[in-house]
């Protein structure tokens, strides 16, 4: 069988955003899945928008999310005498020819087409021109672009996408495109089809938006006496509103730094990428790597647009629930072990991370992490949520404070003899904390849940948490002393 090559094509004229993401995400899934070949083409031939740092971000995002390619990044520059060969080659076969039309004639012959109320397309002035003709305006100096000479009478472009089926586009509806300019450069329609057949394409998986070029590049093809590549076209991602999402209406909220930056775990956020567009076969949510790869294909890409939730307005879920879901269920699950340099990544970030967590603290560090855990969706909530339990400048949520502190003003008198036990304590375990704090509770005549809710604000800037005698342990007896102490602050 022949072996699968796909190819994810970006262009660095930006960041990597949700909807490239995505499309990398399908090809590579597709290529793992087959045993076949992943293709990393950087296509930068727009130089005026192309950049060194767009290619870094595209490759470093790429990495993050765990995309591996099989094969370069080539540049789609360093190709362009081969496009040029190509165009030429199609002039030489009588698929392709010179047209020196000039700007004017054609925004003229526009404009008679609109009067007329008539398709607007090129009407094939210089299709039949001479090789006299042609020979007579090139020493003149005429500048001229190279148009494809699409076949004429009856017939069409048919071919079946994997997606969405059937797809005709008849002759007649289409018009000798342009796959040169004036200027000598070649056009993206050309290149694009050009570099597939350099790399032995199998299988052209891209977005929707692809599908109206997809009859001129086959016909590309055809010309240069290439196979053509089997076709499937994703879905778009749209906003709420049913807008296509994009760099410039939505900003870094669709760029794929944003989510790693804002704690997103990578493999969460493919696993919730590949959800978007693409049915499962179980209705499954959570997918291993290799649980992904067995279960993926191309036929279970909806014809549906996929919708990216975007959420500007709304602090705690800056995004899609379902992603925040998704994510907060590997970091809740996943082994300890694994999220600890993404914990440590933040707490560094932060500037509140101590070499000794890896060092003597090493153990301590991974039980607490595990036991802070449980609550969390991101991991900057170990920074915001849970600074407490790693450094001692930790902020004091005004909502807990409102609720558990201020409520009770007995708590300035109680916190500072609850201080003086704790600090008795020969040995500072979960069971002599709870029975020190219940116990002091009965003999000051209130409620235990009063002191629970109180220590826990005080200790931890929180309302809520795990339980509070594991938070104590884990916080430590000296530090959960003097922050009772301390927290008679609170009510000057």
């Amino acid at each position: 069988m022949e072996e699968v090559r796909t190819r994810f094509p970006p262009s660095p004229t930006g960041y990597l955003h949700i909807g490239g993401a995505r499309t990398a995400i399908f090809n590579w899934l597709f290529a793992q899945k087959t045993g076949g070949k992943l293709i990393l083409r950087i296509e930068d031939t727009d130089e005026e928008r192309s950049s060194e740092e767009s290619i870094q971000g595209i490759i470093e995002s790429l990495k993050w999310l765990g995309i591996t390619w099989d094969e370069g990044p080539y540049f789609q520059s360093q190709f362009i005498k081969d496009h040029l060969a190509a165009a030429h080659k199609l002039l030489e076969s009588g698929h392709a020819y010179k047209c020196f039309c000039t700007k004017e004639d054609l925004d003229r012959k526009r404009e008679e087409a609109r009067r007329k109320k008539t398709a607007l397309q090129y009407d094939g002035t210089c299709r039949n021109l001479t090789p006299e003709e042609v020979a007579k305006k090139e020493a003149a100096g005429m500048p001229y672009t190279i148009r494809l000479k699409v076949p004429r009478g009856e017939g069409s472009v048919i071919f079946a996408d994997i997606v969405y089926g059937i797809i005709e586009k008849k002759y007649e509806d289409i018009e000798d495109f342009v796959i040169v300019r004036s200027n000598g450069r070649p056009l993206y329609i050309l290149s694009n089809a050009v570099d597939d057949i350099r790399d032995r394409i199998t299988h052209v998986i891209r977005g929707q938006d692809g599908l109206a070029n997809t009859p001129k590049q086959i016909l590309i093809y055809k010309a240069l006496g290439a196979p053509v590549p089997k076709f499937a076209h994703m879905s778009l991602t749209l906003d709420p509103n049913k807008a296509k999402i994009s760099k410039r209406t939505h900003g870094e909220l669709v760029a794929v730094h944003f989510y790693k930056e804002h704690g997103f775990l990578p493999w969460a956020f493919v696993n919730y990428l590949a959800l978007l567009g693409w049915s499962t076969p179980d209705s499954r949510q959570i997918f291993s790597k290799e649980e992904l790869i067995e279960a993926f294909s191309l036929e279970g890409i909806s014809r549906a647009n996929a919708i990216f939730d975007v959420r500007k307005d709304d602090p705690k879920f800056f995004t899609d629930p379902k992603a925040i879901s998704i994510n907060a269920h590997y970091l809740r699950n996943l082994p300890v072990e694994e999220i600890e340099p993404y914990v440590k990544a933040e707490l560094e970030k932060a500037g509140i991370w101590d070499p000794e967590f890896e060092g003597a603290k090493r153990n301590w560090f991974l039980r607490t992490v595990d036991l802070i855990r449980s609550r969390y969706h991101v991991t900057t909530d170990f920074v915001t949520l849970g600074r407490a339990y790693f450094s001692d400048d930790y902020p004091i949520d005004p909502k807990a404070l409102k609720k558990n502190i201020l409520k009770h003003e007995g708590l300035k008198v109680w916190f500072p003899i609850l201080a003086d036990r704790l600090q008795a304590l020969e040995t500072f375990t979960v069971e002599e904390t709870e029975q020190v704090i219940r116990e002091t509770a009965e003999a000051l005549g209130i409620k235990a849940g009063i002191l629970i809710n109180g220590i826990r604000t005080a200790v931890t800037g929180q309302a809520v948490g795990p339980g509070l005698f594991d938070v104590l342990i884990a916080v430590g007896k000296r530090r959960v002393v003097e922050r009772l102490k301390k927290a008679v602050t609170f009510f000057e």
